[in-house]
């Protein structure tokens, strides 16, 4: 039980990452300006890398998280795990207007804090979202974002054991928003245990599409993959900028 809650959790930690990918993935495909945003040559300086981690997510996802995420499923119901992902996102929210900060949006930064304070009060904890229902929206942000923001480069193409695909630049900004949430510091009753719920919880909503993605990818040629990943993670990172 200790070693799948933390698979879980290590796979929680990049999962907004991992959201872009899987909210932009019907996009991307069939939109011909995300196959600009990725250059084609040297597309995976570090395949032999990539390889073997992409073997390792596939053996650990097929031997854990897919029966843990099947299980899930198959005793909440879909409003439960409407609300479960609503209110994970909610808690992202001090991450996402520290980003919002970071990167000179004020006023976006300014509806974050709106959101989060209406869907924290009115909406429960985070439960519902009634902003959204006030026409307030919500955005993505994340660190990485944040140092393209900056001028950074992204790098080369990573693949990260039950994270998926990423960027050597994205992979470090992970690391950051770790350091910069605040309920990696909260101190009360039974932290422990909310935080490995947390973490498990967010592991398992970001876990499906995902999933039967990569083994779609699978099938298909190394570098012809590798492209399909990476330029459907970047057009899902560049939409969420275009959109917010």
């Amino acid at each position: 039980m200790r070693g799948a809650l933390a698979i879980l959790t290590m796979a929680a930690f990049m999962s907004p990452a991992l959201a872009h990918a899987q909210e932009a993935a019907p996009e991307a495909a069939a939109a011909p300006e995300a196959y600009a945003l990725i250059p084609e040559d040297n597309v995976d300086p570090w395949e032999g890398f990539n390889r073997a981690m992409f073997a390792t997510h596939e053996a650990v996802d097929q031997a854990v998280l897919e029966p843990v995420t099947r299980g899930y499923r198959a005793v909440t119901p879909e409003p439960v795990r409407n609300s479960v992902r609503a209110f994970l996102r909610n808690l992202r929210s001090p991450v996402i207007f520290a980003n919002d900060l970071m990167q000179g949006e004020f006023s976006r930064a300014g509806r974050t804090a709106v959101r989060f304070s209406l869907n924290t009060t009115v909406g429960f904890l985070g439960l519902f979202d009634p902003a959204t229902g006030l026409g307030i929206e919500g955005h993505n942000e994340d660190f990485g974002q944040t140092l393209a923001v900056w001028g950074v480069e992204s790098g080369p193409y990573l693949f990260i054991p039950l994270m998926g695909p990423s960027t050597v630049r994205d992979g470090g900004g992970a690391i950051v928003d770790a350091a910069i949430n605040p309920l990696n510091y909260a101190d009360f009753d039974n932290v422990e245990s909310f935080n490995a719920a947390r973490l498990a919880l967010t592991a398992l909503s970001a876990r499906n599409l995902c999933s039967i993605r990569l083994r779609i990818f699978a099938a298909i040629p190394w570098i012809l993959m590798c492209r399909s990943a990476r330029r459907i993670y970047c057009y899902g990172k560049a939409r969420s900028k275009t959109d917010a």
